[in-house]
């Protein structure tokens, strides 16, 4: 069931979002705005603390038994035994 809202838009294209549907979907001081085919979608944004750490799932996939943060440390530790100008293949 879907509830309608009429708001006010300024001259300046400013509208509030009722109090009630900043509630319901955590909406704090900014809005993701995304035009779509049926008209304007709003997504809240998350908090930095939210956001902190929020990709490190997406990188903790194997490659046989290495992460890609093992491989990572791997690397740092080869840069770190070059000599200053030295090539790597």
């Amino acid at each position: 069931m879907s509830i309608t809202h009429i708001v006010s838009i300024t001259s300046k294209g400013q509208a509030t979002i009722p109090k009630e549907l900043r509630e319901k979907y955590g909406f704090k001081n900014k809005a993701r705005v995304i035009a779509t085919p049926e008209g304007i979608l709003f997504k809240p944004l998350p908090t930095p603390e939210e956001e902190f750490g929020s990709m490190k799932a997406d990188f903790n996939e194997k490659y046989g038994d290495t992460s890609v943060w093992d491989l990572l440390d791997k690397e740092k530790l080869i840069e770190d035994h070059l000599d200053p100008g030295e090539k790597r293949d």
